[in-house]
Formats: structure tokens, C-alpha cells, sequence
């Protein structure tokens, strides 16, 4: 079935152009809902806490001060992890009727529940104490690295979905002429 802008047919290549990321239909839902603007904002938020964690924890490696700032802010940052998750999920049925693993973002789904591990190993370990707290610390870490590819991830898509609209309109005003 073709898709149509400005009630011209599109060729393959243009509906291609079109549909990336979003369908029209998708991106209209994104664009309306109030979980796209809270991801966003966690987003940005859950990298703050990032930042400051990585500073504690390496405060508490180079110098051994600092050890329960470092552990709780771990903690703090898996909770926030957590949000996101959820509030993720929510977003991707509202956009794309699917709690996760939506095709457009099924990869970084699939590293998020790696991430979503690796915190989830590191409350673990506090839980039971069956780590000294360095190697807690070293696994808040690799925490920590799997966010960033993560984190990276979704940047990529969110630079693509930009050159996707940039793209769609300039398509439109083209069949608009």
C-alpha cells in the first residue's frame, strides 16, 4: 500500500524516507503523548546522577574516603534506572503498541536489560554483602560502561529520528511544489 503526502502516491524510495524510525501514525503518538517529554527528562537526569556516581566512585578508588556517598549513590542511580525502564515501557506501548522490544528500538531494549542486570547484580551484592565494597564498586562500573554504550545507543536513534524529520519534510515541501 502506498503511502500518500500532499495526495501524491509515494515511490519505495520516499516511503522509506517517510516510515523510518516512525510511521507517520507512530511519530503523531510521540509527538502527543506526555512520556515522551518525561523520558527526556530522565534521560537527562539519570546522566546527572551518572556523572556524580562515576565522581564518588572514583573518589573512593583513588583516595578510600567517601565509601557510603559512592555506595548510595549507586543506589540511587539504579532506582533512577529503574524509572526509566518503566516509564520506557509505557512509552513504547503508548507510540508503538508494544511494552518493549519494539522493532524500532529492539536492540537497545535487548542492552538495556544487560544494564538493567548488571545494576540489579550490584544491588544484589550490597544485599548480601558477598562483595567487598570495591568490588562492588568495579561492578558499578561495569554498570556504569553498559549504560554509556546504552545511553549512546539511544542517542543514535534520537540523531536518526531528527534526520528522519528533517528528511519527511523536506520530501513533503518537494511534493508540495
Amino acid at each position: 500500500m502506498a503511502i500518500e503526502l500532499a495526495s501524491h502516491p509515494l515511490t519505495p524510495t520516499e516511503q522509506a524516507i517517510s516510515v523510518g524510525l516512525y510511521t507517520p501514525e507512530e511519530r503523531a503518538r510521540r509527538d502527543a503523548t506526555i512520556w515522551t517529554p518525561v523520558q527526556g527528562f530522565l534521560a537527562a537526569f539519570q546522566f546527572i546522577v551518572f556523572a556524580v556516581s562515576v565522581c564518588l566512585i572514583a573518589r573512593f578508588m583513588v583516595t578510600g574516603q567517601g565509601e557510603t556517598a559512592a555506595v548510595w549513590s549507586v543506589v540511587f542511580k539504579t532506582l533512577v534506572l529503574y524509572t526509566i525502564m518503566v516509564t520506557g515501557s509505557i512509552w513504547e506501548k503508548v507510540v508503538f503498541d508494544k511494552w518493549l522490544f519494539a522493532h524500532s528500538f529492539f536492540w537497545e531494549d535487548v542492552f538495556s536489560f544487560l544494564v538493567l542486570g548488571l545494576h540489579t547484580a550490584y544491588l544484589w551484592s550490597l544485599y548480601t554483602g558477598n562483595m567487598t565494597t570495591r568490588q562492588q564498586l568495579l561492578l558499578a562500573l561495569a554498570a556504569y560502561a553498559a549504560y554509556a554504550i546504552n545511553a549512546g545507543q539511544f542517542l543514535l536513534k534520537l540523531r536518526a529520528a531528527r534526520v528522519q524529520e528533517r528528511a519527511t519534510l523536506a520530501l513533503q515541501k518537494e511534493l508540495a511544489a
